[in-house]
């Protein structure tokens, strides 16, 4: 049976988290698929690693910051092409999906909730399925198997600390 997982929260570590789930997954032999919204393909460290794995990473973000209050047309037309690939994907023969930052893209209302929550309801029995980013929605909350949430108690990022090469991204 598969399951469903949230990885929420204002802490750092749900990317992280999902990213080791995968790469656990492909040690087993799984095939894995990470779909990732509102993020662009710039070789982070995380999709390099992924890939010279043998881990699918499709990212569909652009290479500027989404503006929550006015989002661009051209963001919300990613986050949908994002959510239709994932929607073909779960067709597919996968064991673990990932849709990183999904719960950001609702909560930008760049993707409807009614059409996450159909996505959730077209998950075949062997594909596990993860959810990552801040503001998970109660709905895909209750909708979950395992829900974590991440909390910020510190953070460099306070003291002017920029993201790092290898370690954020």
């Amino acid at each position: 049976m598969a399951y469903i997982h949230v990885y929420t929260g204002n802490g750092k570590g749900k990317t992280t988290a999902a990213f080791g789930l995968a790469m656990r997954a492909a040690g087993r032999g799984k095939k894995v698929c990470i779909i990732q919204f509102m993020k662009p393909d710039k070789g982070y460290g995380e999709q390099v690693s992924a890939r010279k794995l043998g881990i699918e990473v499709h990212a569909f973000g652009s290479n500027r910051f989404v503006n929550k209050n006015n989002p661009a047309r051209e963001d919300i037309e990613r986050a949908k092409k994002a959510l239709n690939f994932a929607k073909e994907k779960l067709r597919e023969n996968y064991d673990l999906i990932i849709l990183d930052e999904i719960n950001v893209a609702l909560d930008f209302n760049l993707i409807s909730l009614e059409d996450v929550l159909s996505l959730i309801s077209m998950l075949p029995e062997r594909t596990e399925l993860v959810l990552t980013g801040r503001y998970a929605k109660e709905e895909i909350i209750e909708r979950a198997d395992l829900v974590t949430e991440m909390r910020e108690v510190k953070h460099y990022y306070r003291k002017g600390v920029m993201a790092r090469e290898g370690i954020e991204y």
